[in-house]
């Protein structure tokens, strides 16, 4: 975490190595020209064809990131020509899911693979397969019998999320840890797997620890990386290590269809997952249909995303961030930080601090102006918050997050930041 002050643009220093030079000979120029320009550059839409406008509903820039509630990422066109195919012909539906899984476990080097219909999907189907593995039954007996089996996940107390419902709609039973003591203390004969929330910001015991100490007791482990991409390896990094499942979003950073997940690891558990899945009737992922389309748009986005350089891709994020900088670092009391995350979301976020007594106008503000004006720019959650970026952000920062915007976005977004912050009552 670094500053500036108005004398001049701030790169980080982590970014130092390869961003001087891959923008010295990009100069302006969007890197993502060919492979992620907006939607209307790579099909024709007539104004019949654009629902959003029929039905009212506004398009946004987003400064925010992949956040589910602003339908996270979009596709390349390449993964929208493969949806579109997709679309155009039926299947039978486990042949498309088992030859998906077996080509994407080739290109993610695993064992096996399933397209979910999303991360938590994903926990969910795999929670169900350890439920299968450790008790031998069939999948309709989960959720209503599961009570009376081995049925318990560890997890430690600083892991403990929203994303639990997951779990617990299979039956099952979450035992709380701490210590690397009470870890060893917590595996039972009712033990079915432990999960490890990789983007967690505390826990006293960490991931490889976890999976050795896991593995010591046969309990299969399963990893919560939804959000953990880039960088690519993550993708295999963690069944690298040993990890018996890794959840991962499709519609985030892998820009695939945002209700499409991966589930990767060890075979005979991804093969059980699919057991509980759709389209099969009596399991508890029934309700979790993933389509023919998002399927493919999984297959071809982990194509398109394996064609891409994290080096690179940085180095655009970095150019739309510099350009948002060069627009509102003269604004009163500015300061500028630029703070990536460790795991989840690991791509510049861009901090703006300043005294709102000076400048007229507090983050807050500035984040419903931009959300009232047109086109309607979305700044990341974080703004105007304490705690969501641990000590980088406050009630008297904006923060901006560049890597899911379209060509020229950062632009407008730099000039409305700027035309607010000076022109505050305006």
């Amino acid at each position: 975490m670094s500053s500036i002050g108005s004398q001049g643009l701030f790169t980080r220093r982590r970014f130092l190595s390869w961003s001087q030079a891959a923008l010295a000979a990009l100069g302006s120029k969007p890197l993502f020209a060919s492979t992620s320009e907006p939607v209307a550059a790579a099909y024709s839409v007539s104004s019949t064809d654009d629902y959003y406008a029929k039905l009212g509903v506004e398009k946004i820039i987003n400064a925010a990131g992949t956040y589910t509630y602003l339908t996270a990422a979009t596709m390349p066109p390449q993964v929208l020509r493969a949806v579109t195919q997709a679309a155009l012909h039926p299947v039978v539906l486990k042949d498309l899911q088992r030859a998906s899984g077996e080509y994407i476990a080739k290109r993610l080097r695993c064992e096996g693979a399933l397209v979910t219909s999303g991360a938590s999907a994903a926990l969910t189907l795999g929670t169900a397969a350890c439920i299968v593995s450790a008790n031998g039954i069939a999948p309709n007996q989960i959720p209503e019998a599961v009570g009376a089996m081995k049925n318990e996940v560890i997890v430690q107390k600083a892991h403990r999320y929203e994303y639990d419902h997951a779990m617990l709609l299979c039956g099952v039973r979450i035992v709380e840890v701490v210590t690397l003591d009470d870890y060893r203390q917590a595996f039972t004969p009712k033990t079915i797997m432990t999960n490890f929330f990789n983007a967690a910001e505390s826990g006293e015991i960490d991931r490889q620890t976890w999976l050795a100490v896991a593995h010591q007791h046969n309990v299969p482990c399963h990893m919560d990386a939804a959000a953990d991409m880039p960088p690519i390896e993550n993708l295999w990094k963690y069944t690298g290590m040993g990890y018996d499942l890794v959840s991962f979003s499709g519609g985030k950073g892998i820009r695939g269809p945002q209700n499409a997940g991966l589930l990767l690891g060890k075979k005979h558990l991804t093969d059980l997952a699919a057991l509980n899945d759709s389209p099969n009737s009596d399991a508890v992922g029934r309700g979790m249909k993933v389509a023919k389309e998002q399927i493919v748009g999984m297959v071809a986005a982990v194509d398109w995303l394996l064609e891409q350089s994290d080096e690179t891709n940085q180095a655009e994020y970095m150019r739309r961030t510099n350009t948002i900088i060069r627009m509102v670092k003269d604004v009163p009391t500015m300061k500028i930080d630029i703070f990536m995350p460790e795991i989840a979301n690991h791509v510049p976020h861009l901090i703006l601090a300043y005294d709102p007594k000076v400048v007229g106008i507090t983050p807050k503000e500035v984040q419903e102006r931009l959300r009232s004006q047109r086109p309607q720019i979305e700044l990341n959650p974080a703004t105007g918050s304490t705690g969501r970026l641990g000590p980088h952000s406050n009630e008297n920062t904006i923060v901006v997050g560049t890597w899911m915007m379209q060509p020229g976005d950062a632009e407008v977004v730099g000039r409305q930041l700027r035309s607010v912050l000076m022109n505050p009552h305006s």
